[in-house]
């Protein structure tokens, strides 16, 4: 079925001999049958009788408008594998065309190996199509569950930087990736396409981009198919690539335009490689990259028209083109019809099994797309090779003191982690990596550049290894594609703005849980975020850097996925970091500042503290030997801080009165055992906190996230938690925790108002406390910085840190 129409291609002739030809459009047929009854059919998968009502899916499910093209590129990608043994993975951003992939998979026999149950035979074609977008069955998107999937697709935007990603330090790699037109006009997508000035053609291997033009969304045009050829020429090549376009409908024709096409962009990415891998003088000049411009209709090969309207080449086929097979007869006998053309007689034998003509075009073994090891990345993960974080211990002769930079401290460890991995690790950072202290990374490592250099760039080589774009959709696409594909990574960001990548976080998170369940999928590398530059110390920024809400988003996901650390100082973040760093399969978000700021705990209590992830801090509290009158909580560096700070100052006015210190590391230690595997159980959590006396918590984030957390505490009513509640503008450090409650002297009153005996003494203590606020908003108004009190506030008490939790002899979480 489908119509004709004149085939055009920038590159001229014809490769294909005629069993070539037979035997790429063969499979390609075989594939959208494949597609095709994956989302209509339930019964009867090689049409050996009419069809009939009961074998029609009652909900049909799935978009065909896509599905055609993914698999004929597929199908003429595997051609090209077996004539020049090319090591590929084919990314694919119009996810939503999952038929083709699972069709593909299922055609090399991959799908077969990885699920026995789903054989190629007639009873595995019926479980084929039966299961897609069913219930128990696979979801319609390129998911986790298709073989060779590093990327799912089903939110769009993310394909050319999973893409380049996977690219990275893999310099035999090929990665064809189809950008759909309708993915194109997303912002992540249209800031991948710089991608190429990141590639060194010596060491890394190639991304070959084809935009798949067939005109339309579910309902509108797309814009890159609407605008002239001339201006979408011009935009690709602005873009660094050398457009090469092939267009029509008509089957032999499009196969020979598209392999001749496709053979002169593989023979261009070989010349590009070639001369930078030999040439004396390095580096050479940046060449544009090819890529392909695929113009075909929407819903190739399937009915031109149901009900008078067009299908084929419209909006009309994006999904399912007509949704009444089951009740319709007249209906049910356009998709027999349809099916039909495609000659299955031809293409499976009577037992169900593809044909050989078909067998003999894919590859086999490791070089089948849906069975390359770079597509299950953890298949070829290799542990970093791991300095001793200890050797960048801060001495602390006495707890909270110092004026220590954490991240530049972490730095230095990340320096040493790339020196010693220099092919599978790699930073990524929007044009913050400085800015958040981690340039001793530059003293082994350039950043990543292949574009121009002028002689006062800061360290800018084709080889480095800090990825820099100020693009953070960019950055995380990248360092995702680069973990899915076995290798390790760390992505820093301004904390405000890691929500630009809310969704992708979402994704990853989801992939995460779904291989989880999935017994051939490996595990790859933790996806690392460092959020810096943090809410409580964007004073000179201003309100619009201050934001600590991802943690509230990240929280929403699995819990045996998620993982989100608060350490308060600077031992305390190698310890977290190294731990991240050889972990596997989670999402870890790290909060830490990059500001001078005290120092709590030795390397060795360090240590002992992030392992508990929780613990209390002795020589913070006082008298220890009687049950508390008030139990002071903290997570995150700044509230740490303040906490103290007000400890201090309850200790000089009462000094009788039994505080209990307690800092959390591990925020998801305060949540229910049952709820995340690294939770208190009720009695460790009592033992922490009492059961029934009061708790003031000062947070990093919003309070509402602590409440979240502990609700099914037994002392959840007496737990008063503080932190950031959306105040903030350009001014001072200590004045933002005052703008939100969180300084000294509010948490100081906090005990005060919750204490009982404190409620009939301590009124002129508050009265006291209430100056200080009125002192400090005068002071900070006259000379623009903190009170020297607050300035200049270390913790004075002697005798060195003693860390304990509440039971000593619990096994740490794992993980």
């Amino acid at each position: 079925m489908g119509g004709r129409n004149v085939t055009t291609s920038t590159v001229g002739g014809k490769p294909l001999g005629r069993t070539e030809l037979r035997r790429i459009d063969a499979w390609w047929r075989a594939a959208n049958y494949l597609s095709v009854g994956q989302i209509y059919l339930m019964g009867n998968p090689l049409l050996r009788e009419p069809l009939r009502p009961e074998h029609v899916k009652p909900r049909l499910l799935g978009h065909w408008g896509t599905t055609p093209g993914l698999n004929f590129v597929y199908a003429h990608l595997n051609r090209a594998i077996v004539a020049r043994d090319l090591d590929m993975i084919y990314v694919m951003g119009p996810g939503h065309g999952g038929p083709g992939p699972v069709a593909s998979g299922w055609l090399e026999g991959t799908y077969s190996e990885v699920y026995p149950d789903v054989s190629q035979d007639l009873a595995g074609m019926r479980r084929l199509f039966r299961q897609f977008s069913f219930p128990g069955g696979i979801p319609s998107h390129v998911a986790p569950e298709t073989p060779g999937s590093i990327h799912e697709g089903g939110e769009l935007g993310y394909s050319l930087s999973h893409a380049y990603g996977a690219s990275f330090d893999n310099p035999d790699l090929v990665v064809a990736a189809v950008v759909g037109d309708g993915e194109a006009e997303t912002g992540p997508l249209a800031a991948s396409w710089h991608s190429n000035k990141f590639v060194d053609p010596r060491r890394d291997g190639a991304v070959l981009p084809i935009l798949h033009l067939n005109g339309y969304k579910i309902a509108n045009p797309t814009v890159l198919a609407r605008i002239s050829p001339d201006e979408l020429d011009a935009l690709m090549r602005g873009y660094g690539h050398a457009p090469y376009v092939v267009e029509g409908s008509d089957p032999d024709e499009m196969h020979q335009a598209f392999a001749a096409t496709l053979d002169h962009c593989l023979d261009e990415i070989g010349d590009i490689q070639h001369e930078a891998r030999t040439a004396r003088r390095q580096p050479v000049a940046r060449r544009p990259w090819p890529m392909i411009v695929l113009r075909s209709p929407k819903g190739w090969t399937g009915p031109e028209e149901i009900d008078g309207h067009r299908v084929e080449g419209s909006w009309r086929s994006h999904q399912v083109p007509f949704a009444n097979a089951r009740e319709d007869d007249a209906h049910r006998a356009v998709l027999e019809e349809w099916m039909r053309s495609y000659k299955p007689e031809e293409l499976f034998t009577d037992d169900g099994a593809p044909v050989p003509d078909i067998a003999a075009l894919h590859p086999v073994g490791e070089r089948r797309m849906s069975a390359n090891p770079h597509a299950n990345g953890g298949r070829l993960l290799h542990g970093l090779d791991m300095p001793n974080f200890r050797d960048h211990a801060v001495e602390v002769e006495s707890p909270g003191t110092g004026a220590v930079e954490a991240t530049r401290v972490l730095g230095g460890f990340l320096r040493d982690v790339m020196a010693a991995n220099m092919d599978r690790f790699r930073l990524f950072s929007p044009d913050e990596n400085n800015s958040n202290r981690l340039q001793d990374v530059l003293d082994v490592t350039e950043r990543t550049w292949n574009a121009e250099t002028l002689p006062d760039d800061d360290h800018l080589a084709v080889d480095g290894r800090v990825m820099e774009i100020l693009s953070e959709h960019t950055c995380e696409g990248w360092l995702e594609g680069y973990l899915l594909t076995g290798r390790h990574g760390l992505f820093s960001c301004y904390e405000a703005f890691i929500h630009v990548v809310d969704s992708m976080f979402n994704q990853h998170a989801k992939w995460l849980k779904a291989t989880n369940e999935i017994g051939w999928r490996r595990p790859i590398a933790s996806l690392n975020y460092l959020l810096t530059s943090h809410v409580w110390r964007q004073d000179h920024n201003g309100f619009s850097h201050q934001d600590p809400g991802f943690v509230d988003h990240v929280v929403n996901k699995t819990a045996d996925v998620i993982r989100i650390y608060l350490p308060p100082d600077a031992n305390t973040l190698l310890s977290v970091a190294d731990h991240c760093l050889r972990s596997r399969q989670y999402v870890n978000v790290v909060v830490a500042g990059k500001q001078p700021a005290l120092q709590y705990l030795t390397m060795d209590e360090a240590v002992v503290h992030c392992a508990k992830g929780i613990g209390i801090w002795e020589w913070a509290s006082t008298h220890p030997d009687r049950e508390p009158d008030v139990v002071i909580g903290c997570a995150g560096d700044v509230p740490t801080m303040e906490a103290l700070a007000a400890v201090d100052l309850l200790r000089e006015f009462f000094p009788d009165l039994a505080i209990r210190f307690v800092n959390v590391v591990d925020l998801m230690r305060l949540q229910d055992e049952r709820e995340h595997p690294h939770g208190l159980s009720h009695a460790d959590f009592d033992a922490l906190f009492t059961r029934d006396k009061p708790v003031v918590f000062a947070y990093h984030g919003y309070p509402v996230l602590i409440h979240r957390l502990t609700y099914r505490r037994h002392n959840h009513a007496n737990i008063h938690v503080r932190g950031y509640k959306e105040e903030g503008t350009t001014t001072t450090p200590f004045d933002m925790t005052v703008l939100n409650q969180l300084d000294r002297f509010d948490l100081a009153m906090d005990v005060i108002e919750r204490v009982p005996h404190l409620e009939t003494v301590g009124g002129a203590v508050r009265g006291l406390l209430q100056d200080k606020l009125v002192e400090h908003r005068m002071y900070v108004r006259a000379h623009g910085e903190d009170m020297p009190e607050v300035r200049d506030w270390q913790w004075q008490r002697g005798g060195g840190p003693e860390v304990v939790t509440a039971d000593p002899e619990q096994n740490a979480p794992e993980g």
